[in-house]
């Protein structure tokens, strides 16, 4: 079969995406190791037996909803192509207004210690080490596989910056005191009707879901930070479009100051930030 048939017959069998022809595209040049723009340089040219097996294993596993970032165990996110697996959060592109927020708190010229609370694939970290070398980042894992998917990112970099450490929130080894703390934690409520649609379903249950209002890892970090912030320190959690009164008022509750909410690309609340003022 030829690149362009076998695009056309994958577009075929994605009847219910929206995104047909980008996705048979995406999952072919993962077959076939090449850019997109081979697939147009070269439309007829014919797949092997054994590519072609491949991809129609793709196209199935696609069809039973399997995000096409764990079929070809990549995510891109801040221009950085980021190995995703089973084991982590696929890096969404809201969360890079959580990283825009943290560089404009993070001076190019001078050191900064920065910790990162539930890294998964490491997106958030790395992405801040390759903007300021100088950053001192400690990036932390509840989940060990998760956490060697974050060490294989950095290094595919070569980032020296970032330690990684295996620890559930605050429960570290050699804690210190930082100038910025920043997560991205769960904040889905445990009864919440979309954990049945989308890619979703196929994520760790663990990275998504926190108690009943989707709060309880976010009253943890907002409460604990604070023990962990120099003066003038700086917090960020990225949060659920509706939770964003409540994180205001959490961090206000917390005796934060300067606290703010960003939205994210729909307009909708999605990152709160407090200061930390002695």
């Amino acid at each position: 079969m030829q690149i362009a048939n076998a695009i056309k017959y994958a577009q075929q069998q994605f009847v219910k995406s929206d995104s047909a022809r980008l996705d048979a595209e995406v999952l072919i040049c993962s077959v076939l190791k090449c850019e997109r723009i081979h697939l147009y340089t070269y439309p007829e040219k014919r797949l092997s037996n054994t590519d072609l097996s491949s991809f129609k294993k793709l196209i199935k596993l696609r069809i039973e909803g399997h995000p096409i970032a764990h079929l070809i165990q990549k995510r891109e996110f801040w221009s950085l192509d980021l190995k995703v697996t089973i084991d982590t959060l696929i890096p969404r592109p809201e969360t890079e207004i959580l990283v825009e927020a943290a560089l404009d708190l993070i001076p190019k010229e001078l050191p900064h210690s920065i910790l990162e609370l539930g890294t998964g694939t490491g997106a958030i970290s790395i992405a801040i080490a390759s903007s300021r070398n100088l950053a001192r980042i400690t990036a932390t894992d509840i989940k060990k596989a998760a956490l060697d998917v974050a060490i294989s990112n950095a290094k595919s970099y070569q980032l020296s910056n970032i330690n990684f450490e295996n620890a559930n929130w605050f429960d570290m080894k050699d804690i210190s005191t930082y100038d910025l703390i920043i997560s991205n934690p769960p904040y889905i409520c445990i009864d919440d009707p979309h954990l049945g649609q989308g890619d979703v379903r196929f994520e760790p249950e663990s990275a998504l879901v926190s108690g009943k209002e989707g709060l309880d890892d976010l009253r943890i970090i907002i409460t604990g930070a604070k023990n962990y912030l120099n003066n003038n320190g700086w917090l960020l959690v990225e949060h659920g479009h509706q939770q964003g009164k409540t994180i205001k008022q959490l961090l206000k509750n917390n005796n934060y100051s300067t606290i703010s909410t960003l939205k994210d690309y729909s307009n909708l609340d999605r990152i709160g930030i407090g200061q930390w003022v002695l």
